[in-house]
């Protein structure tokens, strides 16, 4: 957020199933309530597993070397059409120059050597899972390993939320929001990593519904963006599992 912006957005966040309503814990922001009403099913899957650094054997040489660093959490599922990305986290004590590779990529999969960076799309011709898949980062002298860990295509879901809102009327400090300019709905398999993302730009929306998802725990929370592209802080989690 902008510095001298006062904050604004999403207070509190539930999950609504039939005649039940619980709230999660709030923050100071102003009011919105968000209830999601949530109709479930669905099939596939992602594997709940992160990912390990591992550290390689250094090269030989008179010269000391240090390890490169090699962190993340790669996503495990991912529906066809749907883009896939992860971008490890990667360093050299000495700043020496980094290059990657891979093993065990599925072909609708690729790997940039240079950032460590994967992007891909499957299609529904990919669906299944792929294991064992690994990123190598090296200095040229010593290299450490990401993974091993793996990453399903799913069929795509039939699950569907529904979520509405009360829109934020006020700042933080009780003076009026007149520049509300939309939201900001996050959600996802990973409460640490809501990496899907839905930009509604029109101020006047109080509900929303998201498709297509799978089996498994999604995470939902949605921010308030004002005309200055500020966004608010993110309202408390709410979840619900996809049987």
């Amino acid at each position: 957020m902008n510095v001298g912006l006062s904050s604004f957005g999403p207070k509190s966040i539930a999950v609504k199933e039939p005649m039940a309503l619980f709230s999660l814990s709030s923050r100071t922001l102003s009011t919105i309530i968000v209830i999601a009403v949530l109709s479930l099913s669905g099939c596939g899957g992602g594997d709940d597993g992160g990912s390990t650094p591992a550290t390689g054997n250094p090269g030989g040489g008179g010269t000391s070397n240090s390890t490169p660093v090699i962190q993340g959490k790669p996503g495990t599922s991912v529906s066809p059409a749907q883009s896939y990305v992860f971008q490890p986290s990667a360093s050299d004590p000495d700043g020496s120059n980094l290059t990657f590779s891979a093993v065990n990529l599925p072909d609708w999969l690729s790997l940039d050597d240079s950032t460590g960076r994967l992007s891909g799309t499957p299609t529904s011709a990919d669906i299944g899972t792929y294991g064992d898949i690994s990123i190598t980062v090296s200095d040229g002298t010593s290299s450490a390993v990401l993974g091993p860990f793996s990453i399903t295509v799913t069929d795509a879901g039939s699950g569907s939320a529904t979520l509405s809102w009360v829109p934020p009327t006020e700042n933080a400090d009780g003076t009026p929001l007149t520049n509300l300019a939309g939201y900001e709905i996050r959600y996802g398999l990973d409460q640490d990593e809501m990496s899907e993302v839905v930009s509604l730009t029109n101020p006047s929306l109080s509900i929303y519904m998201i498709e297509n998802l799978t089996s498994g725990t999604w995470y939902f929370a949605v921010a308030a963006v004002n005309s200055s592209g500020a966004t608010s802080p993110l309202s408390n989690v709410a979840s619900k599992t996809i049987g």
